[in-house]
């Protein structure tokens, strides 16, 4: 791995506003750009909308679609490599898809795999975890709840990755309008993300990037107005270093668009390869085996 400068953006994506988001997107890519990132992290299913009522229909093909197009110009408009979130849609089923592109053009997809509430009514998991060389380190993107399952980080760490890139819509903890109650369920999300994802970057050593939708994306009519399963996300973003520390994250008082940027010093990844306790050198698969059988009982 080479030094870097990332960037993640925690913003909303409105349903039925697509275009609009392009638009903001592309606000965020000069910042980013101006700001002398390379790599830019932005949210899950962030072109199309969490769960909006009409994913099928907005879906689109991957790489042929006119959203991956769009964010592949503005990868090259800018010199950026971009993620970038998206429905996927592919002899009519749909995806909760990553898309990974850089300033020469498309890269590669991650497809969310374990479907979380009721986003499997609208999408199908994925079987796939890539790694992609971007030049500067390699890559690994890990949507939303499958950060949840440790085995998914484990084994793009072991395919090589220096990164580990988290998209998020994340419905975490519900708001009210009070700034006492925004305020509440901001914080609660930087902690939930804290508390569980700075270990995905320490015991696998490597970098994690975070971006997560803020704000609410709309209402759905088949829940109440306050319902968990609304598309409402109190939103964060945070980078975290090999070793679990979190180097830097957004605030914890607003839910706003925000973007963090910071430099992933190579140095501190080889660091921590270079201990004797290197889990990826230590770790003893052969005794695992339990981890591949099914243990739910009907």
């Amino acid at each position: 791995m080479q030094s870097l400068r990332v960037a993640a953006v925690s913003m909303n994506s409105p349903h039925g506003q697509s275009q609009q988001v392009l638009e903001s997107l592309d606000g965020w890519c000069r910042k980013a750009a101006e700001n002398g990132a390379e790599l830019v992290l932005f949210p899950e299913l962030l072109l199309h909308g969490h769960c909006t009522p009409s994913t099928w229909e907005l879906a689109e093909p991957v790489p042929d679609g006119p959203g991956t197009k769009r964010v592949a110009e503005l990868a090259a408009k800018y010199n950026l490599h971009l993620s970038v979130g998206l429905s996927e849609k592919e002899n009519s089923i749909v995806y909760n898809t990553q898309i990974l592109v850089g300033p020469q053009g498309y890269l590669g997809k991650q497809r969310k795999i374990h479907l979380s509430r009721d986003e499997t009514l609208f999408y199908k998991g994925g079987r796939e975890m890539p790694v992609f060389d971007i030049g500067k380190c390699k890559v690994g993107m890990i949507i939303c709840y499958d950060n949840q399952f440790p085995e998914v980080a484990r084994i793009l760490a072991l395919r090589g990755a220096d990164l580990l890139l988290m998209p998020h819509a994340a419905r975490i903890k519900m708001w009210d309008e009070t700034a006492e109650s925004m305020a509440a369920a901001r914080r609660f999300s930087h902690e939930y993300f804290q508390a569980g994802y700075g270990m995905r970057a320490r015991e696998n050593a490597c970098f994690a990037l975070l971006a997560d939708q803020v704000g609410r994306a709309g209402y759905v009519e088949t829940y109440p107005a306050d319902s968990p399963q609304q598309p409402h996300h109190a939103g964060a973003a945070l980078a975290f270093a090999p070793d679990g520390t979190l180097l830097v994250s957004s605030q914890t008082e607003e839910i706003r668009d925000e973007m963090i940027v910071t430099d992933f010093d190579a140095e501190l990844l080889h660091r921590e390869r270079s201990l004797p306790n290197y889990t990826l050198r230590v770790r003893r698969p052969e005794l695992f085996g339990e981890l591949v059988r099914e243990q739910v009982q009907s």
